[in-house]
């Protein structure tokens, strides 16, 4: 399922984008929900490691899945922005099918690399739903390192939310 979440991304959104109907109101609406998905998945990349130290400081000291929940916020403005409540629906089914079961996988590898510490801090980080208060225990002071960003080539997100609005945009003004 891991491989398969961005290609079905794509595909999904090609399918939003055919059925959207979106008007002015859902755009700004659906712009403004996004962006704040789309700062979380920035700020969390920025502290981000991959495989080589337990990411614990900056959003993941909130949640354990920053990446993911940002990239459910932005799906949400998407869907907001489409204006139409099947596509919402048809985002939560989807996002649950292919995010959950990834997100245990990732758990199981972050547990099999890192153990105990691992193992400490998911106790005390929720899987996806931020906590109030962050996590301190073990948490190294790590800043946000915007060659993170570069390297993990996060902007592309920005980029393909941008794409995003303006088909639905183009689309909306075309077919008015």
């Amino acid at each position: 399922m891991q491989r398969w979440r961005v290609p079905l991304g794509f595909a999904c959104a090609a399918l939003f984008f055919l059925l959207a109907q979106a008007r002015p109101l859902t755009l700004i609406v659906g712009v403004l929900v996004a962006l704040p998905g789309l700062a979380l998945r920035a700020w969390a990349t920025g502290h981000l490691r991959k495989n080589d130290a337990l990411a614990t400081t900056g959003p993941y000291a909130y949640t354990r899945n920053p990446l993911y929940l940002g990239s459910f916020v932005i799906g949400l403005g998407f869907t907001i922005a489409a204006g139409r409540l099947i596509l919402g629906l048809l985002f939560a089914l989807l996002f649950l099918g292919i995010y959950v079961p990834v997100m245990r996988v990732e758990t199981k590898t972050l547990d099999e690399l890192f153990g105990k510490d691992y193992q400490d801090y998911a106790a005390a980080v929720p899987l996806f739903i931020p906590r109030v208060t962050a996590y301190r225990a073990g948490a190294a002071k790590a800043k946000f390192d915007p060659a993170l960003y570069r390297r993990y080539r996060e902007y592309q997100a920005a980029i393909g939310l941008v794409v995003a609005w303006l088909l639905l945009a183009i689309k909306w003004y075309w077919f008015r």
